[in-house]
């Protein structure tokens, strides 16, 4: 597809060139001063057609070491440059046509030889609207559209030059110089238009539309809470939007990583040629207590793994209970810190707890290939809790070997009129007889009512 744009753009080139050399030709051997003007005009649409096609080209080449945002610049530096030399000669023309309207009448008056020059002109023209518009709907793009607007006005400055020359032949003298003015002016207000606007591209301007078009889109997005910071930029025919969404703090990375692949696609959907880099960071105002205090356990140094994370009130206070795993191999002082510097965090970052209650367990791995039928644990098992006429019904017993150590999760239900503080006895009771019979267990009791 930019192959096929350059080409357009290379015919295009060629042809508007071409109607500068014989506009100028015809119009110095003519004494035509409108259309020497015209040429003029014909060379600006030159040198912008010649900028939109380096910068199709420039769109092929990738960014490099020294480009990281690719070569786009070079059309807008290339814009202003050729923007400032037509405004120097458009003045000049300006200045000229007000000395000849002064001056007595010349020898040479333009006629049908200036007219030949002009017809050949907007032929150039007519062939480059139809060209770029139908180049336009089979492969699209900003480079052909801008063209094919510098063609439309060509055509209208040559009609006007046309004119200029014809009220010359009917007599009227001065309508070469006038319609030269006009051309004049008209150039001037042009160039003066490109310089500014491409003046603004260098300083990295964009339309704060478009960057509350971006904001709504990325807060829209589903997963997303809020858009903080947006930096936007243009380069060539390339927008570059660098933006940073809010997710909740809880937010797993892949879910995170899924959210931040949405609102780049959603932002390309809406605006094309889009280059997007979205940066995500936590929010943690309407997340529960329970996940903000597992986030800050999780990542503190030395711990394994947290689990069973729980808060609750009394008296208008907020309690918290989690467990914390550290590696088994660690003495209590050491794992004792651990639970002092968690504690702390949670309390420097969540005011609100008056207390956290940590408890240390030893962190096992789960090898790929384990064993779960062990029925001679499960039988020892039964038979301790069997004994106990508050447990009305026992569950799933389940038993992982590991190294050295043997994990038992266990679930049974109690009398539902049983206290909170009845059953928590139990537990740790029944817990206690089991490590008795059974060495190296590390037990996990899960309680429910009947």
């Amino acid at each position: 597809m930019f192959v096929q744009r350059t080409k357009v753009l290379q015919i295009s080139l060629l042809a508007i060139f071409s109607a500068f050399v014989v506009e100028l030709i015809f119009g110095f051997v003519s004494n035509s001063l409108a259309l020497i003007t015209d040429s003029i005009h014909a060379l600006l649409d030159s040198v912008v057609t010649l900028v939109l096609l380096l910068a199709a080209r420039m769109a092929i080449k990738p960014p490099d070491a020294e480009h990281t945002y690719g070569h786009g610049k070079i059309e807008s530096l290339g814009g202003l440059i050729g923007g400032i030399a037509i405004f120097l000669i458009a003045c000049f023309f300006i200045y000229e046509s007000i000395n000849r309207i002064q001056s007595p009448p010349p020898n040479v008056l333009p006629g049908m030889f200036a007219i030949i020059g002009g017809l050949y002109t907007i032929g150039i023209d007519i062939f480059r609207i139809i060209l770029l518009r139908n180049s336009i709907k089979k492969i699209g793009g900003t480079t052909l559209k801008a063209d094919f607007y510098h063609a439309f006005m060509d055509l209208g400055s040559t009609l006007v030059a046309i004119i200029g020359i014809v009220l010359v032949s009917y007599g009227l003298y001065h309508g070469d110089f006038v319609a030269a003015l006009i051309l004049g002016g008209l150039l001037a207000v042009l160039s003066v238009k490109l310089v500014y606007k491409t003046a603004l591209d260098l300083t990295d301007i964009i339309s704060p539309e478009l960057v509350k078009n971006v904001r709504d889109i990325a807060t829209s997005t589903q997963g997303v809470i809020g858009a903080d910071s947006i930096l936007m930029r243009r380069s060539g025919d390339t927008t570059f939007a660098d933006v940073t969404i809010s997710l909740r703090g809880d937010t797993s990375f892949d879910r995170a990583h899924e959210i931040s692949s949405n609102v780049e696609k959603n932002i390309k959907n809406k605006i094309p040629n889009a280059s997007i880099t979205i940066h995500f960071e936590p929010n943690w105002e309407d997340v529960p207590l329970d996940a903000k205090i597992l986030d800050i356990a999780k990542n503190v140094e030395g711990v394994k793994g947290v689990h069973n994370v729980s808060t609750h009130k009394t008296k208008g206070k907020t309690f918290s209970n989690l467990h914390v795993m550290v590696d088994r191999e660690k003495n209590l002082s050491s794992a004792h810190k651990i639970s002092e510097i968690i504690e702390q965090k949670i309390q420097d970052s969540i005011p609100e707890i008056e207390h956290a209650t940590i408890h240390l367990e030893p962190f096992v791995t789960i090898p790929e290939n384990f064993n779960l039928e062990d029925k001679e644990t499960k039988e020892k098992i039964k038979t301790i809790l069997e004994k106990y006429p508050e447990i009305k019904k026992i569950g799933r017993i389940v038993s992982l070997n590991f190294e050295n150590i043997l994990k038992i999760d266990i679930d049974c239900s109690f009398d539902k009129e049983l206290s909170i503080e009845k059953v928590h006895d139990l537990t740790s009771e029944i817990e206690h007889i089991i490590r008795e019979e059974i060495k190296n267990a590390v037990i996990t009791i899960h309680p429910e009512p009947e």
